[in-house]
């Protein structure tokens, strides 16, 4: 008993900060805040906008990126993670809203941050290695083509079309442009992007998305730039609603949704995760903690009346292209968000739209990593596939049919590239004992196969079709040695091969079973008739000597009449029958 608590303890603290977490932060603590302080600003007009898009309003968007993002910060298992609400849980809880109202979203958020807080304790983290790097890249990619396609209408200046599709969105977003073209607007994202990419290559310590934004405010402000569109009034404070829990009795009608959120919410940071860490040199985000850290949020969001939250690849990608090196930036994040939110909400409703969208078009360009896409492209066909579906299912589909796609097909390529690795080949006998006359006469009835890799169902069936078009030979020797694996499938071939050579009066050795493959083997039934019969050997020459007895005693091969009786016996050709006359096919 002791033992399983002092397990349980020191998992719980394998999942705490520790002290390495603190020299981080007291690293480069001037870049972290600086960098933390841009994604703040950068971090705003989304939190407002998705806290609406929920249904739960601005005020909920404000709590879940102070809360969510300040606590997945102390907790989570990356250093360089932001967190917050996002388009794609936006997505998931509208459905949720229209159905069980507000109180059903605070519900279902609590819900998913106990089950993640669940997986991390199972350990289920890990399970993300297993998402194959062109699946990554392409979710990359692809996100980096929805943020910068979701920034085009406040880029142009005009307001946000209807529709669901980014694609569909930005198409009449540029409609609209082209009826009445808004060059004001257009400029400054231009001039934005343009500032903090050129600055970027000349001084990359500098946070020249700050510089860019409050140049393009005081620009708008001092020339009275009607078409440039700020943000808009804020509250002056997080007006939080009442509190409004769903009663227990519900919760077996939300446990599915608050799966979907579970899921989502893991699958999103982890990638999230990742893909900061392919943005950098030297970090590693520990998954496990970074669900713990998840769960935590998503479990305190609510309880300030926030929605679910995850980790978010844009304001993330932004954290670390701004230089930042430690989680006291995403800590940072949230804190200034707070401070925006009580004290310079009037301030900050003087930024223009198109400011913003330009910082989010050039986050959007900087995401992208022309070399590693062209080293994924040039690796195999497979890993170009796989990257070019991705990014094409996160662009025209969402996150997790993108994912999901990827993973299938990465599986399934992945499958087939094994089941290629199983060959099956004819070899020589072994002359052993045997005169050459007799080694001639026995290879023209008994023939020898070693099948070498994996027996399993994607490298069965071609394994089938080839052996049951042997020669007409008396005797198949199966060598079994070099199978590195074999499944039911594999094992249920396997025995429909030897039933039918059997028909076919062709008797069937098999030799070097590995001990592993046994229990698979006996499972379907194909050891035991072998064993009965005499024809399961340890080794090939066994398996020959064996082989050599069979004929001999079905009558295949004789001993010379001719010979005295302490002659070594010598094999003679049986009389040939009308079907040994027929030629091979």
């Amino acid at each position: 008993m002791s033992a399983s608590l002092g397990r349980v303890r020191a998992r719980l603290l394998s999942l705490l900060p520790g002290r390495a977490d603190l020299a981080e932060i007291r690293r480069d603590p001037r870049r972290d805040l600086l960098a933390g302080l841009t994604v703040a600003i950068v971090a705003l007009p989304l939190a407002l906008g998705f806290g609406v898009s929920s249904g739960l309003g601005a005020e909920a968007g404000l709590a879940t990126a102070v809360i969510a993002g300040a606590v997945a910060a102390v907790f989570g298992g990356s250093n360089l993670q932001v967190s917050g609400p996002t388009g794609a849980m936006t997505v998931v809880l509208v459905p949720i809203v229209g159905q069980y109202g507000p109180g059903g979203v605070l519900t279902v958020g609590l819900m998913a941050g106990v089950m993640l807080v669940g997986l991390a304790a199972l350990r289920a983290g890990k399970y993300m290695q297993y998402v194959p790097a062109p699946v990554v890249e392409g979710f990359t990619l692809g996100i980096a083509c929805v943020i910068g396609l979701q920034q085009i209408p406040n880029a142009l200046g005009v307001p946000k079309p209807e529709g669901d599709r980014v694609l569909v969105v930005t198409w009449r977003a540029v409609e609209e442009f082209a009826k009445a073209p808004n060059w004001t607007a257009a400029s400054l994202a231009v001039a934005v992007a343009a500032v903090m990419l050129t600055g970027a290559r000349w001084r990359p310590t500098v946070p020249f998305s700050i510089v860019a934004v409050v140049a393009a405010t005081v620009v708008a402000e001092l020339a009275h730039l009607d078409a440039a569109k700020p943000i808009g009034d804020l509250p002056s404070g997080l007006s939080l609603p009442s509190l409004s829990f769903l009663d227990p009795g519900s919760l077996g009608t939300l446990l599915a949704p608050a799966v979907a959120v579970a899921a989502l919410a893991a699958l999103e940071s982890l990638l999230s995760a990742s893909v900061a860490d392919g943005m950098t040199v030297g970090q590693k985000h520990d998954p496990d903690r970074e669900l713990f850290g998840q769960g935590l949020a998503n479990i305190a969001a609510p309880l300030f009346g926030g929605v679910p939250a995850t980790g978010a690849i844009a304001r993330t990608a932004v954290n670390v292209r701004t230089g930042a090196s430690s989680r006291l930036a995403s800590l940072t994040h949230a804190a200034v968000l707070a401070v925006i939110v009580f004290a310079a909400a009037p301030l900050v409703s003087r930024i223009p739209l198109a400011a913003l969208a330009g910082v989010l078009l050039a986050t959007a360009i900087r995401m992208v990593e022309v070399g590693s896409l062209k080293a994924m492209a040039k690796a195999t066909r497979s890993d170009a596939l796989v990257l070019v579906l991705t990014a094409a299912a996160t662009l025209a589909l969402d996150l997790v049919y993108a994912v999901i796609i990827g993973l299938v097909v990465a599986g399934a390529l992945a499958l087939r590239a094994v089941a290629r690795q199983a060959r099956f080949e004819q070899m020589p006998l072994d002359r052993g004992d045997h005169s050459a006359e007799e080694h001639a006469l026995l290879a023209e009835h008994i023939v020898a196969y070693r099948i070498d890799g994996p027996l399993f169902f994607a490298a069965a069936h071609r394994f089938l079709l080839e052996l049951t078009e042997v020669a007409d030979v008396r005797v198949v020797i199966l060598r079994m040695s070099r199978v590195s694996t074999m499944d039911a499938t594999g094992a249920l071939v396997l025995k429909d091969v030897v039933e039918k050579l059997d028909r076919r009066g062709i008797a069937v050795m098999i030799s070097g079973i590995r001990p592993g493959q046994r229990q698979v083997l006996d499972s379907v039934g194909v050891l035991g008739p072998l064993r009965l019969a005499g024809r399961e050997y340890a080794t090939t020459p066994e398996a020959i000597q064996g082989a050599h007895a069979h004929l001999e005693r079905t009558g295949v091969l004789t001993t010379a009449p001719t010979r005295p009786p302490t002659a070594t016996p010598t094999l003679t050709r049986p009389p040939m029958s009308a079907a040994d006359e027929e030629p091979a096919r």
